[in-house]
């Protein structure tokens, strides 16, 4: 991950988006959701993250 992206303020609210190289539908099968939400959990438990709310995609 580049330190060009970086959160600086820890008590700030950040809106973060990605999108897919051709737009391809990755998360149109569960083993790839899945995985997608075991690192969501993760980081909720081990670091502390806080998701006020979260949107998951095909092709995001």
């Amino acid at each position: 991950m580049s330190s060009k992206y970086t959160i600086n303020d820890p008590e700030g609210l950040y809106f973060i988006t990605t999108a897919v190289v051709e737009w391809v539908d990755v998360f149109t099968r569960e083993h790839y959701k899945g995985i997608f939400v075991d690192s969501l959990k993760y980081c909720q438990k081990e670091k502390g993250l806080v998701i006020y709310a979260w949107v998951l995609m095909t092709n995001h």
